[in-house]
C-alpha cells in the first residue's frame, strides 16, 4: 500500500499525527526512510535534522541548493549538511514542489508580516520545543526544509511569493537517512503557507533493520 492509499487509515498502518500548529521529533538510523505526508492537502511541514553523533552538524539550505544546482529539489536529490555530508535523499516525492530558502515562521515574525502582537510560537518555536530535550534551543534553529510549501520566483525582480501549496490529500515524501539522525518536524502555523487552513501532517518511520 502506497503513503498516499494509507494516508487515511494512519493507525492501522502506523502512522503518527502531528495535530495544526505542532510539532514533532524523532530519532532515525542510517538507512531509516522517513515519510512525510499531507493528509488533507496544501499543507506545509517544516522539517530540520542534526547529525545524532554531534548536534553541532545540521542539515542546510545553502549545501542542499548549492550542490543540486537549483532552487527546487525533489525525486533523487540530495541534501546535505554545513559539513557537506548527505543527510538525507529525496527517494520518493509525489508533490513535486517544495522550499529550502525562507525561514520557519516565529512569533515574531507573525507579529511583524501578519501585525498579530500575541502570535503563535510558529514553526521556530515548535521546532525548538521538540529539540529542547536534545539541548537545542531556538536559536539553533537553521531554515528548514519547508516540505510541500509553495513559493515562487520572479526572475526578472527577485520577488518572492508564497503560494498555495500544491499538494493534494496523500501527497508524500519519503527521506532515507544517510546516517543517525534527531529529526524535527512540525505542521506548519503559518497561515499563508497553508492557504489559510491549519491542518495535520503524518509521518511514519520505516526502519532500515526490518527491511534486512
Amino acid at each position: 500500500m502506497s503513503a498516499r492509499q494509507a494516508s487515511g487509515t494512519m493507525a492501522a498502518e502506523g502512522f503518527e499525527r502531528i495535530p495544526p500548529c505542532s510539532g514533532r521529533a524523532v530519532e532515525l538510523e542510517l538507512g531509516d526512510e522517513l515519510i512525510v505526508v499531507d493528509p488533507m492537502g496544501q499543507q506545509v511541514s517544516d522539517l530540520t535534522a542534526f547529525a545524532r553523533d554531534d548536534l553541532d552538524e545540521y542539515l542546510s539550505s545553502g549545501r542542499s541548493i548549492d550542490y543540486a544546482s537549483k532552487l527546487w529539489l525533489s525525486t533523487g536529490d540530495v541534501l546535505y549538511s554545513n559539513r557537506s555530508r548527505p543527510m538525507f535523499t529525496i527517494v520518493e516525492d509525489t508533490c513535486g514542489r517544495h522550499d529550502f530558502t525562507l525561514t520557519p515562521c516565529s512569533k515574531r515574525m507573525f507579529e511583524l508580516l501578519y501585525g498579530e502582537p500575541e502570535g503563535r510560537p510558529g514553526c521556530e518555536g515548535n521546532l525548538a520545543a521538540a529539540l529542547a530535550p536534545y539541548g537545542i534551543g531556538v536559536d539553533r534553529v537553521p531554515v528548514a526544509f519547508n516540505i510541500f510549501m509553495h513559493v515562487s520566483v520572479d526572475c526578472g525582480t527577485g520577488a518572492i511569493a508564497v503560494l498555495p501549496p500544491l499538494s493534494k490529500a496523500g501527497d508524500y515524501v519519503r527521506l532515507r537517512a544517510h546516517m543517525p539522525l534527531v529529526v524535527a518536524l512540525t505542521a506548519c502555523s503559518a497561515g499563508q503557507s497553508n492557504n489559510f487552513s491549519y491542518k495535520p501532517i503524518d509521518f511514519r518511520v520505516e526502519r532500515a533493520s526490518a527491511r534486512r
